[in-house]
């Protein structure tokens, strides 16, 4: 009776560790589904922000790097900006923080206003905070709607796919500050 009691312990000892051990070796897929708002796992995450680029002023959010090739170019062609742009949850500058839009847009179209934009999305507050998003694509920023790839991130959105769709809510087209509401579905 002891050797069967010691065998089922032992057992069970085994059963336990191989368990630990496929939770360990799918970890960042429990990790990344444990922050899913979605009841299905399937279903994208919908992120929704406003992102604020103010380039004028005596703290900037945005400055730039290289002018355009032609001062006079209406499309900026050769413009290089970086940024560290705050996310709010409204359009108000004032309104709550959840995070930072951090990287660059270039000005690659020569023929009208468009930017190459690759960006980090650092989430500061909520239950993502502490994770990113990467976001590389083409933004015309006098189209209606723009829609850039999300091509990675970090924490709770590691391989993470996706899109961000980029729609203006306000434009200064004196100083060329803006605020831009933000759609992005992820997969992750």
């Amino acid at each position: 009776m002891a050797k069967e009691a010691v065998m089922l312990l032992v057992l069970f000892m085994a059963l336990a560790a191989f368990s630990e051990a496929g939770q360990m070796r799918h970890g960042s897929r429990a990790l990344a589904r444990g922050h899913r708002r979605a009841a299905d796992p399937d279903a994208p995450t919908h992120l929704h922000f406003y992102f604020h680029d103010t380039v004028s002023g005596a703290s900037p959010s945005a400055v730039r790097l290289a002018g355009p090739a032609d001062p006079s170019s209406r499309t900026f062609f050769g413009m290089v900006n970086v940024m560290d742009d705050p996310l709010t949850e409204g359009p108000e500058p004032g309104s709550a923080a959840v995070g930072r839009a951090q990287g660059l847009y270039m000005a690659t179209d020569q023929a009208q206003l468009g930017f190459l934009q690759a960006m980090n999305l650092v989430l500061t507050s909520g239950p993502y905070n502490g994770s990113s998003l990467a976001v590389l694509g083409r933004n015309c920023p006098l189209a209606d709607v723009r829609e850039m790839p999300v091509v990675g991130g970090t924490g709770a959105f590691r391989f993470a796919r996706g899109y961000a769709q980029a729609r203006t809510h306000w434009l200064d087209l004196k100083t060329g500050d803006a605020t831009v509401e933000y759609h992005v579905y992820v997969m992750h």
